[in-house]
């Protein structure tokens, strides 16, 4: 094995661990002898429990190096209660190259990949990392905010989908509810499904439904009310009325569920940041706000050493380029292999900022005009993001807009001159 004299003092064993849903395949190598080991496990509590307990005694509680294909997931949890367990986690493609460089034929199996993550970790451990997990509190926040965001795609997949059908049938619902992701636009078309039903309501009926919910606007109540009036249905056919409301009666239901839990979701991410020592650190970032803020906070984590430089997060994010070069052939293309929910994190984020910080517009829109196509643009901004976020987040220092200004102009960047251009009166 190529490994140095303090690692073989350090870990008693080293493991190869393909995981899979119900059993995985290990291969284990001791420091001792280098005997060498293939074995199974069940993915259950009772397996893992017990495997972990005899390999404890076997190697009296000394450190055991575990190398998987994963950072997060039943297995990893499950590893995370056994302090002398040291986990070094690949990313699926690393494992996907180093089979491709080792196995010509491109065959794939569990065992095999169990024996090329032992491989790794023998002789190319100097290129892993092992995994120090944040506190609970910081793995909570990054879980909750993860599932948030989920929960949000699947809501505007439901009002999508609620939209189209609408469109086909009874598209005056569009023009008298405004968003369709709110509690009043699912309460309405739980109780006018069509525009039949609509058209049979009293308008006093419908104006006090509005302020049932919350819409107190007297002329904004009229219009809508107007609309209705002088609508004339789009289709008279009974399967596509009747087929439509159903469906959307459906939609709505399962888009009004949605709501209540988002809104536990908020108090619960707010109650957690409100204790965090690092929370103030991101929510002084212009645009983070109550979901970006915990967002951002569970991408760095709380191990500084986890990212010794903003490059190293810009290339797990994926907002960093990627050179590609040979002979006389150079190329510059964008980044696939990342983090896609760190990706979208700071894509966002810095979608966000634009609208409260002066620079970061003016950034994007030089961008734009050098021709970078939107989402290139908005990458780009976050590019430069991630190096003040990592700055702030290493030194526990608020980020100061004027202050960062007054860097700029230290520097002479042109982004001075063109703030100014565009910010005067």
């Amino acid at each position: 094995m190529d490994q140095s004299h303090n690692d073989q003092d350090r870990f008693a064993a080293l493991v190869g661990l393909d995981w899979a849903d119900q059993q995985h395949a290990g291969a284990l190598r001791t420091a001792a002898d280098g005997a060498l080991e293939a074995f199974k496990l069940l993915q259950t509590a009772d397996a893992i429990e017990q495997w972990a307990a005899a390999l404890r005694r076997r190697f009296s509680g000394r450190p055991v190096a575990i190398c998987l294909e994963q950072s997060k997931g039943a297995l990893v949890y499950a590893l995370l209660k056994y302090d002398f367990i040291v986990l070094f986690p690949v990313n699926p493609k690393q494992l996907a190259r180093f089979r491709e460089a080792m196995v010509s034929s491109g065959a794939k199996g569990d065992p095999e990949d169990a024996m090329l993550l032992l491989e790794l970790l023998c002789k190319h451990r100097q290129q892993l990392r092992a995994w120090q997990p944040d506190d609970a509190t910081t793995r909570l926040i990054g879980q909750l905010a993860e599932d948030r965001r989920n929960l949000v795609d699947h809501g505007t997949r439901l009002s999508n989908a609620l939209k189209s059908r609408l469109k086909q049938y009874f598209p005056l619902a569009l023009e008298v509810l405004g968003e369709l992701d709110k509690e009043l636009a699912c309460q309405f078309l739980l109780r006018w499904p069509t525009f039949e039903e609509l058209g049979s309501a009293e308008p006093a009926e419908i104006a006090a439904f509005y302020r049932t919910w919350h819409c107190y606007h007297p002329r904004l109540i009229e219009e809508r009310l107007e609309k209705i009036r002088q609508a004339k249905p789009l289709v008279n056919d009974p399967a596509v009325i009747e087929s439509g409301g159903r469906l959307v009666q459906c939609l709505a239901r399962q888009l009004l569920d949605l709501l209540g839990p988002l809104a536990q979701y908020d108090r619960r991410l707010t109650e957690l940041m409100q204790r965090h020592p690092d929370a103030a650190v991101f929510e002084s970032f212009p645009g983070a706000g109550d979901v970006m803020a915990p967002r951002l906070l569970a991408a760095f984590g709380t191990d500084r050493e986890r990212f010794k430089s903003a490059a190293d997060m810009q290339s797990l994010s994926g907002t960093a380029l990627v050179t590609r070069a040979s002979g006389k052939t150079r190329a510059v293309l964008r980044r696939w292999a990342c983090n896609k929910f760190l990706l979208q994190t700071f894509h966002e984020f810095a979608q966000h900022s634009m609208g409260r910080s002066a620079w970061a517009k003016t950034y994007y829109d030089q961008a734009r005009r050098k021709g970078k196509r939107h989402h290139a643009a908005v990458r780009a901004l976050a590019f430069k993001w991630i190096r003040i976020l990592h700055r702030c987040w290493q030194n526990r220092t608020l980020y100061n807009e004027a202050l960062y200004f007054q860097q700029l102009q230290r520097k002479g960047s042109r982004l001075v001159v063109l703030v100014a251009r565009e910010h005067s009166p």
